[in-house]
């Protein structure tokens, strides 16, 4: 079962989403695609697909593809008609080079490469997943790295003109032994930094030992090229979400597209999913992700669910989802945790009493409230979904599109 509003390739598989780039009235998705595996290989591409509102797409032809000095195309970033991507090589993937990449048509179908404009320093031992973006009247670019001394890190560039570039030193970087209050791990993939409610936001995605762990935060001042952060967090749990790219809608709201593990469906030939857009906002000290409003244009009006997409809002102590007669999923909270049960697998993330917001989506369950995200592949065996909850059920509609 292919879900309907989170982006998946039509063959193959996908992770990172990265470039989503609101254009001429249309959203730009890249995103990283193995078209001939059902699992990861090192030999990835940039796939490429359009969309008018975030949650339904069209694939287009590959955008970026090995060769040519590159023995993968892996994360990067898109900024006015640059792509930076990571360039690889074999045998040492870890160690990785910035390399650019220009459109041939104003259609951004076809793209051709540039020169390497930053390399791994020689005290790093892991180097990749570039992010650009505007520092004053500069250029600045992130690239995440795992230092020589145990510690994970975001190193910092600048440029006048994004063509050259130039080391400016460690933006941050955080020992792979301080856990308190939350644990960074040995490398930092895809680091980003916004502007958020009058404060900067460090988002990262949290990688140690080759285990990809969840996405944390940091909530600080930036200025003059470095990160002081104030405070840590956590804003996914489980283990599905991963790897999430930043970016504007047409609205300039700020968003988080997340890479969904663990989602695919062998005898149809694809592995890998994107989350829904997550518009973000601060509370106090914590970074809040709430499911994009352009969802709500694909409610149902009818007052049943009619198939197996819905989303609802619930606050209560135990919920279930059932296709037929089986359940798929329970949620059930207590008043400091939530737990998401799907057969014998069961995660659990901080909860503080407010309301749940739960996504469905065939073969995909997302939860989000105002401790996290959190979200697991299902087996609907019917196209119906049913609902059973205690408390308040303050919404729940189906999700239907021509």
């Amino acid at each position: 079962m292919r879900p309907r509003f989170h982006f998946t390739a039509p063959s193959g598989w996908i992770n990172d989403p990265h470039g989503i780039t609101y254009r001429d009235g249309q959203y730009h998705l890249f995103y990283q695609h193995v078209p001939d595996s059902l699992e990861w290989a090192p030999n990835c591409h940039w796939g490429h697909a359009l969309s008018s509102d975030l949650f339904l797409f069209e694939a287009q032809p590959i955008a970026i593809a090995p060769g040519d000095g590159d023995d993968g195309i892996w994360t990067g970033c898109l900024v006015s008609d640059r792509i930076f991507y990571t360039s690889v090589e074999q045998p040492d993937l870890g160690r990785g080079r910035v390399r650019v990449a220009t459109p041939l048509d104003a259609e951004w179908i076809n793209w051709q490469k540039g020169e390497v404009v930053a390399e791994t320093p020689a005290d790093v031992s892991a180097y990749r997943d570039p992010f650009v973006f505007r520092d004053g009247s500069q250029w600045r670019m992130w690239v995440g790295a795992a230092l020589k001394d145990d510690s994970a890190a975001a190193l910092s560039y600048v440029s006048d003109d994004l063509d050259h570039w130039t080391y400016d030193g460690i933006a941050l970087q955080r020992s792979r032994q301080d856990r308190d209050p939350v644990w960074t791990g040995a490398m930092w993939e895809c680091p980003q930094l916004l502007e958020l409610d009058g404060r900067h936001v460090m988002i990262t995605s949290v990688w140690d030992d080759d285990v990809l762990h969840y996405v944390a935060y940091a909530i600080g001042d930036h200025r003059a090229g470095k990160f002081h952060p104030e405070t840590w967090g956590r804003l996914t749990f489980g283990d599905s979400h991963y790897a999430p790219t930043y970016f504007q809608d047409a609205t300039g709201r700020p968003c988080l597209t997340f890479w969904l593990r663990n989602i695919a469906d062998p005898e149809a030939g694809w592995t890998g999913a994107h989350s829904i857009p997550y518009v973000l906002h601060l509370d106090a000290d914590r970074l809040v992700a709430t499911p994009h409003p352009g969802l709500t244009a694909y409610h149902s009006t009818n007052t049943q669910l009619q198939g197996p997409a819905a989303d609802l809002t619930w606050t209560g102590t135990n919920l279930t989802i059932s296709s037929g007669p089986h359940p798929v999923a329970t949620i059930s909270t207590t008043p400091t945790d939530l737990t998401l049960r799907v057969d014998e697998e069961s995660w659990t993330m901080p909860y503080d009493a407010g309301p749940v917001r739960v996504i469905l989506d065939g073969p995909i369950l997302e939860v989000a409230t105002g401790s996290g995200l959190m979200a697991a592949a299902i087996t609907p065996t019917t196209d119906v979904l049913s609902i059973t909850a205690d408390g308040d059920l303050h919404h729940l509609s189906s999700l239907e599109h021509d």
